[in-house]
């Protein structure tokens, strides 16, 4: 596997991770049945990403992305923070269509920096992009 390759699964794992992490967090803050199951079903498309970006890495015999506990305080404190005065269902939302995009940016961000990286890996990342931008646009409905 080349380098390219590997840091494009890596930040597909830096991503889905820190998407699960923050619908963790959020979900106990969501008393809207249906926004909370979209929330839920897409925690399972992010473990799917995820686990497939992971398969790649171990067979490969690469490094994995490995997030430390500052990143995951922050990330929850980030998230405790922004909803302490105002959990109504479209401020979540927000949140979370901000988090999608960020998602996006840095996804496509990496694509930009690894053009040499093989056609699996794109593919993945592509594939989350895409899962991304249609949280995106089932989330606007709560806003």
């Amino acid at each position: 596997m080349k380098s390219e390759e590997a840091a494009v699964y890596r930040e597909i794992q830096k991503n889905t991770e820190n998407a699960m992490k923050a619908i963790d967090t959020i979900s106990g803050k969501v008393y809207d049945d249906d926004f909370a199951l979209q929330i839920s079903k897409q925690s399972l498309k992010y473990a799917e990403i995820y686990n497939e970006a992971s398969r790649q890495l171990v067979e490969a015999k690469a490094e994995r992305y490995q997030s430390t506990a500052l990143s995951d305080a922050l990330l929850k404190t980030g998230i405790h923070y922004n909803t302490l005065l105002n959990t109504s269902l479209g401020h979540i939302a927000e949140l979370m269509i901000r988090e999608n995009h960020n998602g996006i940016i840095e996804m496509e961000k990496v694509l930009k920096h690894n053009e040499r990286a093989g056609e699996g890996s794109v593919a993945l990342a592509k594939q989350l992009i895409g899962f991304e931008e249609k949280n995106i646009e089932s989330l606007k409905r709560y806003l």
